[in-house]
């Protein structure tokens, strides 16, 4: 049996349902700034769901939710809570749970044509900065580009700790898998491999495009001679376009079980991945599925 590693769900759509301040634009950084009760709350149910890995709740500590007034004054306090809060709950859990300090997309998700790599660099120090005390790992959520990897990477390269790497995917399916830029996943891995990358994950896309990517990974790896770990954490939304406004509305939901949503996971594992979790309304009992399943593995 290959290792597995469960990670947990979507933050923001969990702060949502167990009532904690959740508006537009500033999305799950309303619950760090005046509630952030509810964000350790939300890690505890991942965790008692069967997570082994929990992801910083510094998803919208960034200009682009906060405001560039609101990110220069409270940007780096807020990360930083992020990382306290992750750090405290999974030093409580009775069993090991490793903190993954998120790096956000700067300027919106999905949108690679709204990326400045310049103005990026600096957004990202801090977000690195202020969480670096209080996490295992890094983990580089929803890159949408090459350009997008390469300006991270540039910040990240100096961390002596695990750096994992999470490209979103076109919601279209084809023969070849394709980032939201337009560029292959191929050239996606390779650079990560060529950049010393822990692991790299498909997230934030819609089940059903991430079989032809592990596809599509594991394939460079073979070629690369690489042992890199693979992970996939889906979203329960409908395809999103090009031109989706994510400060606008939020995206519209599917009904996908934690049943329907173990069917793509054992496929995942199948196919090579070795973590998998979910993303945006992925909840608590999506996790405890996977993590029940990763039991019976073992049996």
């Amino acid at each position: 049996m290959n290792r597995l590693t469960i990670l947990d769900g979507g933050m923001g759509r969990e702060l949502k349902e167990i009532g904690a301040p959740f508006s537009q634009p500033l999305w799950s950084a309303q619950a760090l700034i005046e509630a952030p009760q509810f964000v350790t709350l939300a890690h505890q149910h991942f965790i008692d769901a069967g997570a082994e890995l929990i992801i910083t709740n510094s998803y919208a500590c960034v200009p682009f939710h906060l405001g560039e007034k609101g990110f220069a004054e409270k940007g780096f306090e807020l990360a930083e809570l992020s990382g306290k809060l992750a750090q405290s709950v999974a030093s409580a859990a009775k069993r090991p749970v490793a903190v993954a300090g998120a790096i956000p997309p700067p300027f919106g998700s999905y949108r690679p044509d709204l990326f400045k790599a310049e103005q990026a660099k600096p957004i990202v120090q801090t977000l690195y900065d202020a969480q670096a005390p209080y996490v295992d790992l890094w983990i580089v959520e929803t890159l949408c580009s090459l350009e997008e990897f390469n300006a991270i990477h540039d910040v990240l390269k100096e961390s002596d700790k695990p750096c994992y790497y999470a490209f979103s995917l076109s919601d279209a399916t084809s023969s070849t898998a394709m980032l939201r830029s337009g560029q292959a996943v191929s050239d996606a891995i390779k650079l990560a491999v060529q950049s010393d990358a822990a692991a790299v994950l498909f997230n934030c896309s819609v089940p059903e495009v991430m079989e032809q990517a592990i596809i599509d990974a594991k394939q460079v790896l073979r070629e690369l001679d690489s042992s890199i770990e693979i992970g996939v954490y889906a979203n329960n939304f409908a395809p999103i376009s090009s031109e989706h406004e994510a400060n606008d509305t939020l995206q519209c939901m599917r009904e996908l079980s934690p049943e329907d949503y173990l069917v793509y996971a054992k496929r995942w594992y199948e196919l090579g991945a070795t973590i998998i979790g979910g993303c945006c309304g992925i909840g608590p009992k999506h996790i405890q599925a996977l993590s029940e399943w990763k039991l019976s593995l073992s049996r």
